[in-house]
C-alpha cells in the first residue's frame, strides 16, 4: 500500500485500528450480523484503545489536533474492513460529535466532548425524518421557546446509534415561518423526559448497527443546549457534512478492501480444472480492476481529508461529495465482483463475502444519496465555472 505520506501518529492510528479489527471485530463480525446485537463489548475494547478520541481536541480528552478528519477516515476505513456494521458505532459517534465541535460554545465542549473522547457514551446525528430524507429543508419537528426550555415535538427517522448513544445533535425547527433559516441544532441527552423511541429498523446489511426513529413528545430541552445561534441549524448540518462524507467514504473504501482481499485469498486457493482460479486471465483482470478502482478511492479521499484538515475555514463541499459518492459507487462494484470471484460459494451465507455486499449498499444511500452527491458536484462545478467567465 502506498503510504500517502501519513505521519507516524497517522501510522499509529492505523496500526492500533488494524490490530482492534483484526483481533476484536472480525472474529465476532458474523455473528453480530445474524444476531443484530448492538456490540457493546467491542465498543468497550475500542474505547480502551482510545479510538474514539481521535477526532477530539487534546484539551477536551483527545488526540485529533489538527488532524481531525484523517484521523477519523483511517479508524473508520480499519475497522470497516472487518465489519461496515460494527465500525458505525465509531463513525456514528464521529457524526454526532461534529456539530459540537463546529458550532459549540467551550462550556459545551467542556460538558460533552471528554466523556465521547473516553468512549464513555456516544453520539449520535438527527436530521433525516419520515418526510425529510434528501429534501433536509422540509424537516418538521419543532423547538418552540417556553422560557428557559425549548419544547421539541416530531419524529427523527433512521437514526444510527439511535437508542444506544447517549448525546444527540438534532436540526430541529425553531421559527417554522422562516423555512431553512428557521432550523436550529439542539443537543439532547437519552434520560430527558419526552424523549423516547421507535422500533430498532431491522436491515439488510449494516445490521450491528442500531437504526431507531427517534419520538419527542414536548420533550423538554435547556436553552443552553443550542449549538450557536437560532437560525443557523442548517448551516451546522451542512459544515457537518462537509466534515463526515469522507468518513462514508472511509467505510466504504474500507468494506471495498475488505472485499478484495478476500477474493484474492479465495481466488489463490480454490481450484477448477486442476489449478487456482488466480491463474485464469478472465478473473486476474477483473481483480486488478478492483485493485485500481480501491486505490483511486483510497487517494481521492485521503486528499480530501487533507485538505480539510489543512484548510479549516475554506469550503469542502464539492471534495466530500466527491469522496462519498466515487467511494461508495466503488465499494458497491467491487463487492458484486468480489461475489462473482467467489462464485456460486459467494451467494451463501456459510462465507463472508456477501455480508460485504450487504453492507456496501447503504454507503450510497445514507448522509444524502449519491444522486444528491452529483446534483453538489455539478451545482459547485458549473457556479464555479460561469463565475469565472464573468
Amino acid at each position: 500500500m502506498l503510504d500517502y505520506f501519513l505521519t507516524d501518529e497517522h501510522q499509529m492510528i492505523r496500526e492500533l485500528s488494524r490490530t482492534i479489527a483484526d483481533e476484536v471485530l472480525r472474529p465476532v463480525a458474523a455473528d453480530y450480523d445474524q444476531s443484530g446485537e448492538f456490540p457493546w463489548p467491542v465498543v468497550e475494547k475500542m474505547a480502551e484503545a482510545g479510538l474514539f478520541g481521535v477526532f477530539i481536541e487534546e484539551r477536551y480528552g483527545g488526540l485529533g489536533d489538527g488532524d481531525r478528519t484523517m484521523n477519523m477516515v483511517l479508524v473508520t476505513e480499519e475497522l470497516s474492513k472487518a465489519c461496515g456494521g460494527i465500525s458505525l458505532a465509531f463513525a456514528g459517534t464521529a457524526l454526532g460529535t461534529l456539530p459540537i465541535i463546529i458550532a459549540g460554545s467551550d462550556e459545551q465542549k467542556e460538558k460533552y466532548l471528554p466523556s465521547i473522547a473516553a468512549g464513555e457514551r456516544l453520539a449520535a446525528f438527527a436530521l433525516t425524518e419520515p418526510q425529510a430524507g434528501s429534501d433536509a429543508a422540509g424537516i418538521r419537528t419543532t423547538a418552540i421557546r417556553d422560557g428557559d426550555h425549548y419544547v421539541v415535538n416530531g419524529i427523527k427517522q433512521w437514526i444510527t446509534n439511535g437508542g444506544d448513544a447517549e448525546i444527540y445533535t438534532v436540526v430541529v425547527m425553531t421559527n417554522p415561518e422562516k423555512g431553512p433559516r428557521g432550523a436550529s441544532t439542539l443537543v439532547i441527552e437519552k434520560d430527558t423526559p419526552g424523549f423516547g423511541f421507535g422500533k430498532k429498523e431491522d436491515k439488510m446489511g449494516i445490521r450491528a448497527s442500531s437504526t431507531r426513529e427517534l419520538v419527542f413528545e414536548d420533550c423538554r430541552v435547556p436553552v443552553e443546549n443550542l449549538l450557536g445561534r437560532e437560525g443557523t441549524g442548517f448551516i451546522t448540518a451542512m459544515k457537518t457534512f462537509d466534515a463526515s462524507r469522507p468518513g462514508v467514504g472511509a467505510q466504504a473504501l474500507g468494506i471495498a478492501q475488505g472485499a478484495l482481499d478476500l477474493a484474492v485469498d479465495w481466488a489463490i486457493s480454490r481450484k477448477q480444472f486442476g489449478s487456482p482460479v488466480s491463474s485464469f486471465q478472465g478473473l486476474r483482470f477483473l481483480l486488478a480492476d478492483m485493485a485500481m478502482q480501491v486505490e483511486a478511492a483510497r487517494a481521492l479521499i485521503y486528499a480530501t481529508a487533507r485538505h480539510i484538515d489543512g484548510n479549516p475555514k475554506a469550503r469542502s463541499t464539492i471534495y466530500s461529495a466527491m469522496s462519498k459518492c466515487f467511494a461508495s459507487d466503488i465499494a458497491m462494484r467491487v463487492t458484486t465482483d468480489a461475489v462473482q470471484v467467489f462464485g456460486g460459494s459467494g451467494y451463501m451465507k456459510d462465507y463472508p463475502i456477501e455480508k460485504y455486499m450487504r453492507d456496501a449498499k447503504i454507503t450510497q444511500i445514507y448522509e444524502g444519496t449519491n444522486q444528491i452527491q452529483r446534483e453538489e458536484i455539478s451545482r459547485i462545478l458549473i457556479g464555479e465555472h460561469i463565475a469565472g467567465q464573468s
